[in-house]
């Protein structure tokens, strides 16, 4: 018997060039030359194919942010949405104010204003386009285009049109289906990207106690689930985070009270941070709350917001211990969370990026030695 090698992909945006990452930041983003960001696109897909990375993506690059572009794809977005401070920000006025004066993200959100529908297929179809033709220029066999769910969209662009929020929610996720079941089509794998089952904790429900704010998910992961009735689970991948921000995170749930809720969601594979100080103990929930069998786990093993470069021993220690605890074919090396969720404000140099997506090679692979020096 042979011991599966342990793959390795990532979680989604990859630093973009600094021009272009200038263009998406400003208003007149919709008119990028498609050409630098074809380029973009190919140089990423082909860096990750030499670092040795097995599922590849896009990086993000036509993309402003992970939450917003969808404004450009929907109707019935305008205006600009008046951007709250953070509580657990807030808890440290020195460090917010010397790290985030203006707010974290630095891009404008709109607000839901009317009825959300698809309004423009073409950024969908270019978007599948570039990733496809550059995994088959660089003979890569898998690739994946994230995409957000209607929770993180609900809570970058605020509600102001919607009786409530679970309508607002379900004529999102109904808008977003179109795009879910196009990305499959294409044969790539659907990554939906769900901040909203963690972050959202100390952000647009920061008013809930704990048990409420799981009821929350709960309802979030239903009308996702909804969303993708019908497309095939093991298509699917979705990716849970507290915030791809140094800072304190002391106010994080804990990963313990909302997995029974987030292991319901229908695709197959789950990407959870398990780097990060504030994150990498919880591998041991996994002991108390086994994964399903039909669930593929992709932990973090490599933090994305700091310029360390794991030590490749460390990756493959990451990785062993999920391996033990479900089964090392149901494994898959990952990162926290994407390099530059937001265009242009990425914490990690471009070069460690790649240093740092190498180590994770390099430790998956010593992971799959140890796993067969065992047999």
């Amino acid at each position: 018997m042979t011991s599966p090698r342990i793959q390795t992909t990532h979680v989604g945006s990859l630093p973009r060039p600094a021009e272009l990452a200038a263009l998406l930041r400003a208003e007149a983003g919709a008119q990028i030359p498609t050409e630098m960001i074809d380029a973009a696109v190919d140089t990423a897909v082909r860096t990750q194919r030499e670092m040795g990375i097995d599922i590849a993506g896009d990086g993000e690059m036509s993309k402003a942010s992970y939450a917003t572009y969808v404004t450009r794809r929907l109707s019935g977005f305008s205006g600009a949405a008046a951007r709250g401070s953070l509580a657990y920000l807030d808890d440290f006025p020195e460090f917010r104010d010397r790290h985030y004066k203006g707010g974290p993200a630095g891009i404008v959100c709109p607000c839901c204003t009317g009825p959300v529908a698809p309004a423009d297929a073409r950024p969908l179809a270019d978007d599948i386009a570039r990733l496809t033709g550059a995994l088959a220029r660089n003979v890569m066999e898998q690739g994946f285009l994230t995409a957000a769910s209607p929770g993180i969209i609900a809570g970058y662009q605020p509600n102001h049109f919607y009786p409530s929020h679970t309508a607002y929610l379900e004529a999102v996720a109904e808008a977003m289906r179109l795009e879910y079941e196009t990305i499959i089509a294409s044969g790539l794998l659907l990554q939906i990207d769900c901040p909203d089952l963690a972050a959202s904790r100390h952000t647009m429900f920061l008013h809930l106690d704990d048990a409420a704010f799981v009821r929350q998910v709960g309802l979030h992961v239903e009308i996702l689930n909804h969303a993708l009735r019908g497309l095939p689970a093991e298509r699917m991948r979705l990716h849970v985070c507290w915030g791809n921000t140094e800072s304190p995170h002391h106010r994080d749930i804990e990963l313990r009270k909302i997995l029974p809720e987030i292991l319901k969601v229908r695709p197959q594979a789950l990407l959870i941070e398990a780097a990060n100080p504030r994150h990498a103990h919880e591998w041991s929930v996994f002991a108390d709350i086994p994964l399903p069998d039909d669930k593929i786990l992709i932990p973090g093993v490599i933090d994305t917001t700091t310029n360390f470069v794991e030590h490749p021993d460390l990756v493959a220690e990451r990785l062993l211990r999920f391996a033990d605890l479900v089964g090392p074919e149901r494994v898959i090396g990952g990162t926290d969370c994407g390099f530059e969720t937001i265009a242009g404000t990425g914490k990690v140099d471009a070069r460690v990026t790649w240093a740092k997506l190498r180590s994770l090679v390099v430790g998956a692979a010593r992971a799959s030695d140890r796993l067969r020096a065992r047999l």
